[in-house]
């Protein structure tokens, strides 16, 4: 009969391996909760996340790296953490985890590593917290809304103050914004609670008070009314594009900075992580956080351009269908969009070809673009089809990216899949704007040519993109170790 010691033995790894996890789950509670520091995976948020979960990011780091990544050693460099002194800080457990277990590392114990790897952390200013308000509540508003809230943690950077809508307010339309804030058909359920207080015409959200304001124009509004100052105002409505509208923004009491989410005319336009530091917060008022695609695109080009040269190239984006479009067959401004979302794909065009040239001005004429819309509610992807200056490979052009997504100023922007399997349904949820799906890369015989699939959550990235470049405005960006 056969031993049945290596099952009993997986059994207890197991028990072992699950225990840790319930531990790595509370010390990364207690850092954000008690410490305003949020531990991430290789760029994957942690907070609410199941034991489940842990393990399976603990695996993807670990094929990642070409290194085991153990939620043991992970736990070891967590309680290292939780023992020292440090200010508000997102740190990246899985980057920590691969140091410490480096050929190169010297150190004797976890504490004494961590403090030689933070020691600049203590050596960054004091944040002040911003005031910010959403101005408008549609599919981007209530994802900002969940991501400010989940993230608030002791306040220390973004504070949602209030949410500002047209039209008329009372009990039944504060509970059907309630509702759409609390479940999403895309985005599953919010991790959180959702209250009104019909008195104050606000949402109580995680037991915080968010006030909902009805505005016909946003100079009608006196935030400084509702305890509101010095605030970022983030435009999410669509109605407001250039510079002399979103300025009105700026004429309401308690109102300091505007960041438009969609392409702006006469303001900066800012893929954060590529050239959000070629504008100072003190000095510019009004930004725009450019487009979904814009977003998922202008990273990937930059360290394409940077490391290879592009002389020039075709942007194809296969977009989610969006509000834009009809349900059923109806009169529409455009072209082809009038036709039913969910049944057709539909061609259409994009500006991101262009857009990409506000963010990256050596590549202003070298790229054509357009998209077709399809019937997915969310999920898009981009195909790069470009010639280069440099020949590559294709384990040249996938080690360039790989190495840009775990290190460099574009690691917050750019995710590397390792998935044969991918779709686009896998990828809801990600906080990255760039999905780069090195199984998918082709280049040519000559390697002159390369055609690269870019997935993107036109939705959670691009939101993640605009609360990113938020920080930068409102100079709350804290300590980083990525």
């Amino acid at each position: 009969m056969p031993s049945s010691k290596p099952y009993e033995k997986e059994l207890a790894f197991q028990a072992d391996r699950r225990k840790a996890t319930t531990e790595f789950i509370k010390i990364t509670s207690d850092l954000w909760y008690d410490k305003s520091i949020e531990i991430v995976l290789f760029k994957n948020q942690i907070i609410d996340k199941t034991v489940s979960d842990i393990i399976h990011l603990h695996e993807y780091a670990g094929e990642f790296v070409q290194k085991p990544i153990s939620i043991f050693d992970s736990v070891e460099i967590l309680r290292a953490i939780n023992d020292i002194k440090l200010p508000p800080s997102k740190l990246d457990i899985g980057k920590l985890t691969y140091e410490y277990h480096s050929d190169d590392n010297n150190f004797n114990n976890a504490k004494a590593f961590v403090l030689t790897k933070l020691k600049n952390a203590n050596k960054t200013e004091d944040i002040k917290p911003k005031d910010v308000v959403l101005y408008g509540f549609g599919r981007i508003g209530r994802l900002l809304a969940r991501e400010l809230m989940s993230k608030t943690g002791k306040g220390n950077q973004l504070r949602l103050r209030a949410i500002v809508t047209r039209g008329e307010s009372n009990i039944e339309i504060l509970e059907k914004r309630a509702n759409l804030l609390r479940t999403d058909s895309v985005h599953g359920k919010f991790m959180g609670t959702v209250d009104i207080n019909a008195s104050k015409s606000a949402l109580i959200i995680n037991g915080t008070t968010v006030h909902v304001i009805n505005a016909a124009q946003p100079e009608d509004v006196d935030y400084t009314k509702y305890g509101i100052s010095d605030a970022l105002i983030i435009d999410n409505t669509g109605a407001f594009r250039d510079k002399v509208a979103l300025s009105r923004h700026l004429k309401s009491k308690g109102a300091s900075r505007v960041l438009l989410t969609a392409p702006g005319k006469e303001v900066p336009n800012i893929v954060h992580g590529v050239n959000q530091n070629d504008h100072n917060p003190d000095k510019t008022k009004i930004f725009s956080a450019a487009s979904c695609t814009t977003n998922a695109i202008t990273p990937i080009l930059k360290v394409v351009d940077d490391s290879l040269g592009i002389k020039k190239g075709h942007l194809e984006t296969i977009h989610a269908y969006t509000n834009d479009q009809n349900l059923v067959d109806n009169m529409h401004g455009k072209y082809r969009r009038g036709r039913a979302a969910a049944l057709n794909m539909v061609i259409t065009e994009t500006g991101a070809g262009q857009a990409v040239a506000k963010a990256l001005p050596a590549l202003k004429g070298k790229l054509t673009s357009n998209a077709i819309r399809v019937p997915v509610p969310n999920g898009s992807l981009a195909i790069l089809n470009l010639e280069i200056e440099n020949k590559t490979s294709l384990a040249g052009i996938n080690t360039i990216l790989k190495k840009y997504a775990l290190e460099g100023d574009l690691v917050e922007q750019i995710k590397y899949s390792l998935s044969k399997e991918m779709v686009s349904s896998d990828i809801v949820g990600t906080s990255a704007p760039s999905i780069y799906d090195s199984k998918a890369t082709i280049v040519t015989k000559d390697g002159k040519n390369i055609i690269l699939y870019i997935w993107y959550d036109n939705e959670y990235g691009y939101s993640h993109q605009v609360i990113r470049l938020a920080k930068y405005i409102a100079k709350v960006r804290r300590f980083t170790y990525y």
